[in-house]
């Protein structure tokens, strides 16, 4: 079966090609710019926002890719300090990325995590895919 990533990796390319207003990574335009992408090493850091919703979600993962795509990291860490809530679009972000690294060989970090924010990752089945480090 062939990596999905791969296959939306095409897609991302012709979607910035038709793009008139091309822009460099580090300055995207953005509703939410509340989050930090870094990349360090082979690791993709994103410090997560405060929230993270349906509407967060979408930038964080459209972000997420083109750094993925682009910057050729093996793996990501989720930094979850700032974070106070998530919903179900969070989990999506972190399965989403996974997926994609996955077909690598990376694997997936979720650092600083609360005790509501490692509640609901561990209800949802996360940690058995994403390496889960909490605060302190």
């Amino acid at each position: 079966m062939p990596c999905p990533f791969r296959v939306s990796m095409k897609a991302l390319a012709l979607t910035e090609r038709s793009n008139n207003n091309s822009h460099d990574i580090g300055v995207e335009r953005s509703l939410h710019n509340m989050e930090d992408f870094k990349v360090i090493d082979n690791y993709l850091m994103i410090r997560l926002p405060d929230e993270i919703d349906h509407h967060k979600s979408v930038d964080i993962s459209t972000k997420a890719d083109r750094y993925i795509m682009t910057k050729k990291v093996g793996n990501i860490v989720f930094d979850f300090e700032r974070t106070t809530f998530m919903d179900s679009s969070g989990i999506g972000i972190i399965l989403g990325r996974y997926k994609k690294i996955a077909c690598f060989g990376g694997k997936v970090y979720a650092i600083n995590t609360d005790n509501r924010i490692r509640r609901i990752l561990l209800l949802s089945g996360l940690q058995d895919i994403v390496e889960i480090i909490s605060k302190g």
